[in-house]
């Protein structure tokens, strides 16, 4: 049966946030199923998640199992981020829920919803966009794995603050806000029959 109360997450960026917004979210996790009847998280809840065979990353460990606890409660659907899409052993094959590293469709009542992060459409030319291109390859993901975790979580560590977007100042982030709702606006347009697209990335609320 289709959600009727949708809830939605994005951008909680454990493991590089506060203790306390971790908590917060444990916190959240838990009360969901009496807010709504659906939870969709549309990218970037880790600061970083590989989904290596056999081993999970220890950050965040207790938001991937009350995340995969809540899925067996209500549907919970994930869509990948600029930091977390590499994450598809864990999520699709060990839990109930519905993953995909790009976007997903779901129902919200009668309507259709469509959910991606936002990377990739909201970037500046220059180094982010290239990084961006870089990370979601196949072949990077694939040789990244063959690293041992612990060394791929000192890369990561290491290769993060050239990798991404730390430093941008208020006007870069309105900036690449404006660039996504553009989109949203062209993507809207030229498919009606959404009636809802839902992206994170930018980190700048809008409706």
């Amino acid at each position: 049966m289709p959600a009727q109360r949708l809830l939605v997450i994005a951008d909680a960026h454990i493991g590089s946030a506060p203790k306390a917004n971790e908590a917060a979210l444990l916190r959240f996790l838990r009360e969901a199923p009496g807010m709504g009847d659906a939870l969709l998280v549309t990218g970037d809840l880790f600061e970083f998640w590989f989904g290596w065979r056999r081993v999970v990353p220890r950050r965040g460990v207790a938001v991937a199992a009350a995340l995969a606890e809540l899925a067996a409660r209500i549907p919970v659907s994930m869509v990948g981020g600029n930091h977390d899409r590499w994450g598809r052993p864990a999520w699709a094959d060990d839990t109930e829920i519905t993953w995909s590293r790009g976007q997903l469709e779901l129902k919200v009542g009668k309507r259709r919803v469509l959910a991606l992060h936002g990377d990739g459409v909201a970037e500046r030319p220059g180094r982010v966009s290239w990084s961006h291109r870089l990370v979601s390859q196949p072949l990077t993901a694939g040789t990244f794995s063959l690293l041992h975790p612990d060394f791929g979580m000192w890369l990561v560590d290491r290769l993060s603050p050239w990798l991404g977007e730390l430093h941008s100042t208020p006007a870069q982030q309105a900036a690449s806000a404006a660039r996504q709702l553009a989109y949203a606006q062209r993507r809207l347009a030229t498919d009606p029959d959404p009636w809802m697209l839902i992206m994170g990335h930018t980190h700048v609320p809008a409706l």
